[in-house]
């Protein structure tokens, strides 16, 4: 860039061993078998001797795996009640464990559509910011972002390049209260531009779309950042939608 001054399984395939990562696993399957509806929220879930049986598992590795569940706002247990599937607004959506499970459970397309909700509402805000704080480190590793994807090869490279870019405008917003939004952002984006990356026919448009942000940026012009943000993410709409059949 030259400028002056990115249907679940229903068991484990194959558990982990160790207590951790059996646990893990067990939780990992049970979201799944949550956000893709087979539990519905205020449905009874089996029972503790049950779900050994279902997961070969200890009656340890089990009760490890609720109180992961319940931590991350699944369930909640009662005696001689058992154990509740919570109502979904109480699902920690944000937990970058859950945004796995999350894609994992869902039909990939609609979960990239979703993900494109939440960065029309988030990232043109962040371009705007970065506008408006952005240091001289903070543009330096912009523009190296973009010298990154422009020289990176097809497939994760590419992708890792494109989400440095990213997590390089969010740190330039300077905003502590987005701060803690970075692993999610990476976790949710990571997923989307695993599938569209590949699958732009128009990459160098695509890369110049990225450096216009960053020169509206050094620029310290907050209302083309939000502008030129905003047509990234019409472009990525696009890519979806084609690439999808129209399902987006």
């Amino acid at each position: 860039m030259t400028i002056k001054s990115p249907k679940a399984a229903l068991v484990p395939a194959a558990p982990h061993k160790g207590k951790t990562k059996l646990h893990s696993g067990i939780a990992r399957s049970i979201g799944e078998r949550i956000l893709a509806g087979e539990f519905s929220p205020g449905s009874i879930l089996p029972n503790e001797a049950e779900w050994c049986q279902i997961y070969s598992a200890s009656r340890t590795a089990v009760r490890e795996a609720i109180k992961l569940l319940t931590a991350k706002g699944f369930i909640t247990s009662r005696a001689k009640i058992g154990s509740r599937v919570e109502p979904r607004a109480r699902w920690n959506l944000l937990d970058r464990e859950v945004l796995e499970w999350h894609r994992s459970a869902s039909d990939r397309i609609a979960f990239l559509a979703t993900t494109q909700e939440a960065r029309r509402l988030i990232e043109p805000g962040i371009a705007a910011l970065a506008a408006s704080k952005r240091s001289q480190a903070h543009i330096e590793r912009l523009v190296a972002a973009v010298e990154g994807m422009r020289t990176a090869k097809l497939g994760k490279p590419l992708v890792m390049a494109d989400l440095e870019f990213h997590e390089a405008l969010l740190a330039a917003a300077g905003n502590e209260l987005l701060a803690p939004f970075g692993a999610v952002i990476a976790s949710a984006l990571f997923q989307l531009f695993d599938y569209t990356t590949p699958r732009n026919p128009r990459f160098p448009a695509a890369l110049k779309m990225h450096e216009d942000i960053v020169r509206a940026i050094i620029a310290g012009d907050p209302g083309e950042a939000r502008k030129r943000m905003q047509r990234l993410l019409e472009d990525t709409d696009q890519i979806i939608h084609k690439t999808s059949g129209g399902k987006h």
